[in-house]
């Protein structure tokens, strides 16, 4: 028992991760937008759209994206065994 304990734990805690992708030189503190994004048993064969360019008022004027999964993400997703695992998405736009 003490072992599942541990193995559970560790998931839960080694589960974030962040993709950052740079784009007209990157920067930005602050989200312009930022939403959570729901996916379904892992996420397997799903995908999720955002126009960054929309969002900032041209594609020249995007100055990062990022998707992360936080330790609610995580969390969810542990706590339903994989059936709901959402992650964040945040676009980042040059002022």
């Amino acid at each position: 028992m003490k072992i599942l304990g541990i193995a559970l734990l560790s998931l839960t805690i080694c589960s974030c991760a962040t993709q950052t992708y740079n784009v007209n030189g990157g920067g930005g503190t602050e989200p312009t937008k930022e939403t959570m994004q729901p996916f379904f048993v892992s996420g397997i064969g799903q995908t999720q759209e955002m126009d960054a360019a929309a969002i900032c008022g041209g594609a020249d004027k995007v100055a990062k994206v990022e998707s992360h999964v936080s330790f609610l993400n995580g969390f969810l997703g542990a706590i339903t065994w994989g059936i709901y695992t959402p992650r964040q998405a945040k676009v980042f736009c040059i002022k």
